[in-house]
């Protein structure tokens, strides 16, 4: 059964050609690895919410938008495996030229509960 890696990050509004750049070369890495999909979403209506919200998830600041993102592998033993690969892999390393803050970024692995697409818990 599939296993899905959910992310929410903050990215600045100006960075979003950046962002989708490293997006694409992270994909073809993630996919290399075993992953079968990688969805980026640019946030288009992320409302403020009264107790909690997307932004006060990732302390989001004026100016920046909300990315929502996952990936799909086809194991949890597969994601953990690229995990493992991907820790070392030169390839991942951004440095000071992430176009966002990663230390805001949220994440977490997910098991399919319910998938209209026919995969089911």
């Amino acid at each position: 059964m599939s296993y899905i890696d959910g992310f929410v990050v903050p990215v600045p509004a100006g960075k979003k050609e950046a962002y989708r750049e490293v997006c694409a070369q992270a994909a073809q890495i993630f996919k290399e690895y075993g992953a079968t999909r990688v969805v980026e979403c640019w946030g288009d209506d992320v409302p403020d919410g009264k107790v909690t919200d997307f932004k006060g998830a990732v302390k989001a600041e004026p100016g920046e938008n909300i990315v929502f993102s996952w990936i799909v592998w086809p194991s949890k033993e597969v994601r953990d495996q690229a995990n493992e690969k991907m820790r070392t892999d030169q390839r991942m390393q951004m440095g000071g030229d992430a176009p966002f803050d990663a230390k805001r970024m949220i994440f977490g692995g997910f098991e399919i509960l319910m998938d209209t697409d026919g995969e089911k818990g």
